[in-house]
């Protein structure tokens, strides 16, 4: 009895084992690369960045609606004054000034069928047959049918225009920066097809916050780092956008480029903008990378030594400098932050800091 009571008891407590949960498995001790706070001031001078862009760029689209039957630039592609760039189905145009035409004949043959009668009855008048006024109706009849020509000549000359109007040309010479129409495509009159940018003068287009207008005025002259380019040039503020985008609240800002910079479209533009002229603060500064979102909040991971874990810290950012972002507020010298990987780690989690392989150990003896 003993030994089946023993049996059933290990059955018990084999089955409620089996049916227990199983221990949650451990988090991983991640490797985190660490960064001292430290002060620091801000650059002497923001940089923005920006593109080359033409100082006219035209979006040019037929004068007439029609069907697009051929395109004959691409993207990218110079052309020169006068080229043609695309065409519409001109058969409809070309009909109505095949109507035109007929009408002007049929104009001038009534004008001169009423210039003859004229003309006779300018002889009987002469010869005494007829009084002045007949031939004052007649002189009327011949000024109405020199009307009626030159308004079917007009007519005529417009629908001229209008199959003209089916060739697309460029008015100046520049470059091909977008195709926006395709053959097959039925656009209206003025609807825009290619844009060309002409040449001539560059501009330098960058946005500015709303809250650093007030140190960029008309005429002022900005360094520009061309992509590609060593040196920087002096490029004088052109134009300063009247309202600011609705999106991104920002102002654009043009620059006007010497006309000695070799500058192609497109090219990415680093602008330099001087700082107010206050006394350097210190500030601490610390890479995005450091930086973590939850919440609409801002925080960072910091370490604790002594207990080799991190926990959240939340921080208020004031502005950027450069790819760095100053922290206002939550944070004090001489405290440890993860440097990247913020997105991997939790609340309370054990870390190892992560040392280089080639970094030399602390007392100088090699490894």
């Amino acid at each position: 009895m003993k030994f089946r009571l023993t049996l059933l008891c290990v059955v018990a407590l084999s089955v409620l084992g089996a049916c227990s949960k199983p221990a949650p498995p451990e988090e991983p001790i991640r490797a985190v690369k660490l960064l001292t706070v430290q002060s620091d001031v801000l650059s002497a001078a923001q940089e923005f960045s920006g593109e080359v862009r033409a100082r006219i760029e035209s979006r040019l689209g037929f004068r007439v609606a029609g069907k697009i039957t051929a395109r004959h630039v691409e993207a990218g592609q110079s052309v020169r004054a006068g080229q043609l760039l695309a065409e519409v189905d001109p058969q409809d145009y070309r009909l109505a000034q095949d109507a035109a035409r007929a009408q002007v004949q049929s104009a001038l043959t009534q004008r001169d069928l009423a210039a003859a009668d004229f003309k006779r009855y300018q002889a009987l008048v002469q010869q005494g047959f007829i009084s002045g006024a007949e031939l004052e109706r007649r002189d009327t009849t011949l000024k109405s049918a020199q009307a009626l020509l030159d308004q079917a000549q007009a007519q005529a000359d417009n629908q001229g225009n209008q199959a003209a109007y089916t060739r697309l040309l460029a008015d100046r010479a520049g470059v091909v920066t977008a195709i926006e129409a395709e053959p097959g495509q039925v656009v209206a009159a003025g609807a825009p097809v290619v844009r060309v940018a002409q040449e001539g003068p560059r501009d330098v287009v960058f946005a500015l916050p709303e809250d650093k207008l007030s140190r960029v005025r008309l005429g002022q002259t900005l360094q520009v780092q061309l992509w590609g380019h060593d040196t920087p040039l002096a490029a004088n503020v052109r134009e300063i956008a009247a309202s600011a985008d609705p999106v991104t609240r920002t102002f654009a800002i043009k620059l006007a480029l010497p006309q000695s910079a070799a500058a192609a479209l497109g090219v990415t533009a680093t602008v330099r903008l001087s700082r107010d002229s206050t006394p350097r603060q210190e500030v601490i500064k610390l890479p995005t990378t450091a930086l973590r979102q939850e919440q609409g909040k801002t925080s960072v991971w910091v370490y604790d030594p002594a207990q080799q874990t991190v926990q959240a810290q939340e921080v208020v950012v004031s502005t950027a400098d450069e790819n760095e972002a100053v922290i206002a507020k939550g944070l004090s010298l001489g405290q440890q932050v993860v440097a990247a990987g913020v997105h991997v780690l939790s609340p309370g989690q054990k870390v190892t800091v992560y040392r280089s392989p080639y970094e030399k150990p602390a007392n100088g003896a090699a490894k």
